[in-house]
C-alpha cells in the first residue's frame, strides 16, 4: 500500500509574500493590486501554502484571509490556488483552517462566492443570503449629466463620525479603519450627500490592478446613489468596477446609460450564523468581495 502523502504546511502570511500574493490573484484574472492585499494583511490575517514551481523556485501556491468586523463576524476571502497547484486540495484546507481559527473565537464567517467557489463553499456549510453582481464601464465612456439634486462635496475629516452612524448598523459592525484605508487611495472618489446637516450617503473608491472600484456606497434614496456615483464617473476616465446589489436593480438604467455593462454575480454566504449581518437597505454597491 501506497504511504499516505502528507498534508502541506500552512503557514501565516506577512508583508514578504505581497508580491507572491499579487501573482496569486493575478492568476486568476481577479483585480486586487498590491495595496489591495497590503491592507487585508494589515486589517486581517492571512495563510498560505507553499509550492515550488517548474524551475523549483519556492511560489505561494494558495492563500486565504480573514478580517475581522467587531467580535462576531469576520470576512474570510482570497481563497487562491495557483493553476499549477490545483485540485490537491489546498483551497478546501485553507478555508478549514480559517474557519476552525474563526470558530475558536466565536467568529461567524462571511464571504462573497462567485458561481465556480459557490458549490464548494455550500460543501464546506455556508448558507445563501442576498446576492449582487459586478458592472463593468470601460475607460472613455462619457460622463453622464450632472444631477443637480442633491449636491455632493468632497469628504472631509468631520465627516468620519456620520459616516460611521450610517454604515455600522447598515454591515453590520464598525470598518471604520478599512473605509478612512479606501478613503486615501483614491481621495477623488470619497464623496458624501448631506440636507441640512444630516449624512445622506457617501461613496468611496479605490485603484485596481486593471480597473477601478466604486464603493462601498450607501444612500437613502436612489436619487442620492445617482448624484454620488455621477460625480465619481466625472473624475474617473479609466476602466471602473461597481458592485451592484440585486435589492438595488432600479439603478440599472441609469448605470446602462452610463456605460456600465454586467459581468458576474455574487452570493453573500454565510457560517456559523442564520443570516448575513447587518441591515443592508441603505447600501448601493459593495466594497468588493475581498471587502465586503
Amino acid at each position: 500500500m501506497a504511504a499516505t502523502e502528507p498534508a502541506p504546511a500552512i503557514r501565516a502570511l506577512t508583508a514578504a509574500d505581497l508580491d507572491d500574493a499579487l501573482a496569486l490573484s493575478a492568476a486568476a484574472n481577479w483585480n486586487q493590486n498590491r495595496a489591495d492585499w497590503r491592507t487585508m494583511l494589515d486589517l486581517g490575517q492571512g495563510w498560505g501554502i507553499a509550492g515550488a514551481d517548474e524551475g523549483g523556485r519556492a511560489v505561494l501556491a494558495a492563500s486565504v484571509i480573514v478580517l475581522p468586523y467587531g467580535t462576531d463576524f469576520a470576512w474570510t476571502s482570497m481563497v487562491l490556488v495557483l493553476p499549477a497547484f490545483q485540485r490537491r486540495g489546498y483551497a478546501r484546507q485553507l478555508l478549514r483552517f480559517a474557519l476552525a481559527h474563526l470558530g475558536a473565537q466565536g467568529r461567524a464567517a462571511i464571504l462573497d462566492a462567485t458561481p465556480a467557489g459557490h458549490a464548494v463553499y455550500v460543501q464546506e456549510g455556508f448558507a445563501d443570503t442576498w446576492g449582487f453582481a459586478r458592472y463593468r464601464r470601460e475607460a472613455g465612456s462619457a460622463a453622464p449629466p450632472r444631477t443637480p439634486v442633491p449636491a455632493t462635496r468632497r469628504l472631509t475629516e468631520d465627516d468620519w463620525p456620520a459616516i460611521d452612524r450610517l454604515d455600522t448598523p447598515a454591515f453590520g459592525a464598525s470598518r471604520l479603519a478599512l473605509l478612512r484605508s479606501l478613503a486615501g487611495r483614491w481621495p477623488q472618489a470619497a464623496r458624501v450627500a448631506e440636507e441640512n446637516g444630516r449624512l445622506r450617503g457617501y461613496v468611496l473608491g479605490r485603484d485596481g490592478r486593471e480597473a477601478a472600484q466604486i464603493g462601498p456606497l450607501l444612500a437613502d434614496d436612489d436619487g442620492v446613489a445617482i448624484a454620488l456615483l455621477g460625480d465619481v464617473l466625472r473624475c474617473a476616465p479609466g476602466a471602473l468596477y461597481a458592485d451592484l446589489l440585486d435589492r438595488r436593480r432600479s439603478l440599472l438604467p441609469w448605470l446602462a446609460q452610463a456605460g456600465f455593462a454586467f459581468q458576474r454575480p455574487f452570493t453573500r454566504m454565510v457560517h456559523g450564523t442564520r443570516g448575513a449581518p447587518g441591515d443592508a437597505a441603505p447600501i448601493v454597491l459593495a466594497a468588493g468581495p475581498e471587502l465586503g
